[in-house]
C-alpha cells in the first residue's frame, strides 16, 4: 500500500515555514511508510490538483498539510478531485478506493496522525503496528548512529528502527506489527537500551520531567530549582507534570548577580572573579539551595543563551549545569549551538536529564 503526503506552503515569504517534519514522524511512528512527500505553493491551486490527480493513481491514501486557515481550500481541492459524493468527517474523507486527509502542521497533526488516521489506515490495510518508544538525552550523535547499526542487524529486517530528536533529546522508536516474533523486538530493544545506557531514561515513551518526578517520588526527595539564563524552565517542565507538587519545594529565578548573591549565597568574590557564567558560580547556586535545608536534590543553571555574547565575552551557548544532593554537587559544562530558543530548551532538558541520572 501506498501513502503520500501534500505540504501546501507560502514559497513566496521565505520566513514562512509549515512544520510538517513531526507529522511525517507520526506517519513513521504508526507505520505508514511515505512513498512521497510534496512541497507545493498554496496559491497555485492547479499544481496542487494536478498532483492529487497523479498520486490517485496509484495511492491509497493522500493527505495534505497545511495550516488552519487553509483548512477549506485544502478540502475543497480534494473535493473537486474526487468528487462531492463522499463528505469529509472531521480531517478525513474515505472512499471505497482509498483515504485522503487534511491534516494540521505541528504537534497538533502528529497528534492527529497517531489518534484519527493510523486507526483508520490499519482497519483498512487489516494490519495494526505496535510501537516501543525509547527516549535518551545529551546522546552524541555518533553513540545514537552506532546503536542503531547494531539494532538493525539485531532486527534482521523484520521490524522498522525510527529515530528523531529536537532540543538535545533523541526517541528511538521501535515499530513492528503483530507477525514479527516477540523476541525479535525485545532483542532490538535489548541492544538499544545496552548501547545507550549512559543517556537512557526511559523504554516506555513517558517524557523526561515524568521520569524525573517518578523518581523524586520513588525515594521520597524534595527538589528545588535555581535558574538564570533558563528563566524558569526547568522548574516549569518539572510543575508540568501532574503530581509534582509532592516533589518540588522551590524555584528561584536569580537572573541578575546581585540576586545570586542575595537569594542563593553565591559569593561576590566568586562573581568578580569566575564571572556570573562559570563553573564556580554554577556550583554555588546549587550549594545555596541544599544549604537551606529545605530540598535533598538541586538544579542550578547559568549560561550564554544569546543571541550575543555577554559582557565578558563569554560565546553564546556557553552553559553551566550544577546538579546536587547533600552528599556532593556535580557541574557540567556544554557549548550549544543554535538560536537562543535552541540553546535554552537544550540546557534545560539537559539539566533534568543530569538531575534523573542523579537519583535514577
Amino acid at each position: 500500500m501506498k501513502y503520500a503526503v501534500i505540504v501546501l506552503a507560502n514559497m513566496k515569504n521565505p520566513l514562512s515555514s509549515v512544520d510538517y517534519q513531526s507529522v511525517t514522524d507520526a506517519f513513521l511512528s504508526g507505520g505508514v511508510f511515505l512513498d512521497e512527500v510534496l512541497v507545493l505553493p498554496y496559491d497555485a491551486p492547479a499544481a496542487v490538483s494536478k498532483h492529487i490527480t497523479r498520486l490517485s493513481q496509484d495511492c491509497d491514501g493522500i493527505f495534505l498539510v497545511c495550516d488552519g486557515v487553509l483548512n477549506d481550500f485544502a478540502k475543497g481541492t480534494v473535493d473537486s478531485v474526487s468528487g462531492g459524493s463522499v463528505k469529509f468527517e472531521g480531517v478525513l474523507k474515505e472512499t471505497q478506493e482509498r483515504i485522503y486527509g487534511v491534516i494540521p502542521a505541528g504537534s497538533e497533526g502528529a497528534r492527529t496522525v497517531l489518534s484519527q488516521v493510523v486507526p483508520r489506515i490499519d482497519r483498512r490495510r487489516g494490519q495494526r503496528y505496535c510501537r516501543i518508544e525509547l527516549g535518551v538525552a545529551a546522546a552524541p550523535e555518533g553513540e545514537v548512529r552506532r546503536a542503531l547499526s547494531f539494532a538493525e542487524r539485531a532486527a534482521e529486517g523484520k521490524l522498522f528502527l525510527h529515530a528523531s530528536g529536537e532540543y538535545g533529546l533523541t526517541k528511538i522508536e521501535v515499530v513492528y506489527n503483530r507477525e514479527t516474533p516477540k523476541m525479535i523486538a525485545d532483542e532490538v530493544v535489548r541492544v538499544l537500551a545496552g548501547e545507550l545506557r549512559d543517556y537512557l531514561y526511559t523504554v516506555n515513551g513517558e517524557s523526561l520531567p515524568a521520569r524525573l518526578v517518578d523518581a523524586l517520588k520513588l525515594h521520597r526527595m524534595k527538589i528545588s530549582t535555581a535558574e538564570s539564563f533558563t528563566g524558569g524552565g526547568v522548574g516549569g517542565a518539572i510543575v508540568s507534570v501532574p503530581g509534582a507538587s509532592a516533589v518540588f519545594y522551590e524555584g528561584v529565578n536569580a537572573y541578575d548577580s546581585k540576586a545570586k548573591c542575595a537569594r542563593l549565597g553565591v559569593n561576590e568574590f566568586t562573581i568578580k572573579t569566575k564571572g556570573a557564567v562559570s563553573d564556580e558560580t554554577a556550583y554555588e547556586m546549587a550549594a545555596g539551595l541544599i544549604t537551606g535545608g529545605n530540598c535533598d536534590l538541586a538544579i542550578a543553571t547559568t549560561g550564554v543563551a544569546g543571541p550575543d555574547s555577554d559582557g565578558s565575552g563569554t560565546p553564546a551557548g556557553t552553559c553551566y549545569l550544577a546538579v546536587g544532593t547533600k552528599q556532593r554537587i556535580r557541574v557540567f559544562r556544554y557549548d550549544l549551538l543554535g538560536d537562543r530558543e535552541t540553546v535554552t530548551k537544550t540546557a534545560i532538558n539537559f539539566a533534568l536529564f543530569h538531575a534523573y541520572e542523579e537519583i535514577g
